[in-house]
């Protein structure tokens, strides 16, 4: 198919948005960008932007908070909705979808989820700081797979998708842990109007209602009553994807018969002369649109229309407000604190050793095996890897405190840490021999 000049123009950048590394590159440049205009001299006007108020209001009544809230109550909201998606796919037909194949990586993410929870815990104990155990939990995806993609083209794909799962397993406890330990004070009224909605998506589901818009107009009223409900509205992003259809209309059969059956009416029908198709032919093409639909199930359409915005400008974004910290020659002094020692011991050493040991456990035990062709040196680098937690980390240290000296000294912890995780990973993996 011949290609027109502006395909020929934007096909490189179609490639590099495709490249599965490409957000954790976009992620790692906003964070760079935030922490160098925290440090510039025009600090000033980056803490500024984010706290100025934005309102949305209709009726007279509305929502009136800073830029920072509605990216991280808002934009985040469809961020989990997306990571919802994902972990409905996955438990459908993913490495999730049965016991067999999630074992290995969900013991493995609860490992590396409990050791740097109790290494938290050890050095915060009986303090104010105590509750933030919860931000050396988690693992960031994007950066850990853009990682693993560099480390070499020669890892095994059972490697990818053994941290892909991980990582998914991890999301699915982060969500848990949010919803129990740092959900805010509640107001039962909007909370059970937003459960009522949740009903009603749930019946239109099982009813057979395949619409986007129906999902979404209800889904964002959801949203609404679980921010006003007190239970923080990024659970909400995940219940509402559990309630998006994952079944097609047709099966594969049928639409390979309908489609050759359309495909030879289209040839049949007596083209016009010029550029311009038949009103046989525009009838025809309406009807392969609409069985491709059926063909199509909404949260598979749903979460690939909604993944390059994620990837591209909700976690960009998220990064910019809030990975912007001060660096300055007491830098690594002012690491030399409970939190920023718990968060960066945590992350790198508990998730190493909670990853490794639980599969070693596992495979150990009998109960699980290694990925294909991958070695115990490949579940090290990806048990490193795994301490690269800087979104999520960021997203719960932003729930635990609201002391702003504790934001800090906990952003401290998940940078250095981060840097280092993916530093020693990407090492490991890199002079890691195949069989």
């Amino acid at each position: 198919m011949a290609k027109t000049p502006i395909e020929k123009i934007l096909r490189p950048i179609h490639r590099f948005i495709h490249q599965e590394f490409t957000g954790g590159i976009v992620l790692f440049v906003s964070v760079i960008v935030a922490i160098i205009w925290a440090n510039s001299a025009w600090h000033d006007s980056y803490h500024d932007l984010w706290e100025k108020n934005l309102s949305v209001s209709f009726s007279n009544s509305g929502l009136d908070k800073p830029l920072h809230i509605w990216i991280n109550d808002g934009l985040m909201a469809l961020f989990f909705f997306v990571i919802g998606l994902e972990l409905k796919r996955e438990f459908i037909a993913g490495e999730l979808s049965s016991l067999k194949k999630a074992s290995l990586p969900m013991v493995a993410a609860l490992g590396g989820m409990l050791v740097p929870a109790f290494i938290y815990f050890l050095f915060n104990n009986n303090r104010d700081s105590a509750g933030g155990w919860g931000i050396p939990m988690a693992t960031d995806i994007a950066f850990a797979l853009a990682l693993l993609s560099l480390a070499g083209k020669r890892i095994p794909s059972s490697v990818k998708v053994f941290l892909s799962a991980l990582a998914v397993a991890d999301d699915l406890g982060a969500v848990i842990v949010i919803a129990l330990f740092y959900t805010a004070k509640i107001a039962y009224l909007p909370l059970i109007i937003g459960v009522g909605l949740l009903l009603v998506l749930a019946l239109g589901n099982a009813l057979g209602i395949r619409s986007t818009l129906f999902y979404l107009l209800i889904g964002i009223c959801v949203w609404g009553c679980f921010l006003s409900s007190g239970v923080h509205a990024t659970i909400a992003g995940v219940l509402v994807a559990f309630t998006i259809p994952a079944r097609t209309k047709i099966d594969e059969d049928e639409y390979v018969s309908c489609l050759n059956a359309y495909t030879n009416q289209f040839r049949e029908a007596i083209p016009l002369k010029g550029s311009l198709t038949t009103a046989e032919q525009h009838q025809t093409i309406e009807r392969i649109k609409q069985l491709s639909l059926d063909a199509e199930t909404p949260l598979q359409k749903i979460e690939y229309g909604l993944h390059p915005w994620v990837a591209f400008v909700i976690m960009p974004l998220f990064a910019l407000a809030n990975a912007g910290m001060l660096i300055d020659s007491s830098f690594f002094t002012a690491l030399l604190n409970p939190v920023s020692l718990g968060v960066a011991i945590g992350l790198l050493l508990g998730k190493f050793i909670g990853v490794l040991l639980f599969t070693w456990l596992m495979v150990k035990s009998g109960m699980a095996d290694l990925p294909q062709f991958a070695t115990w040196r490949h579940i090290t680098g990806v048990a490193i890897l795994a301490g690269v937690g800087f979104t999520m980390s960021l997203f719960i240290t932003g729930l635990a405190f609201t002391n702003p000296e504790m934001v800090d000294q906990s952003k401290y912890g998940i940078l250095i840490s981060s840097v280092l995780a993916g530093s020693l990973g990407i090492l490991v993996l890199r002079t890691t021999r195949y069989r």
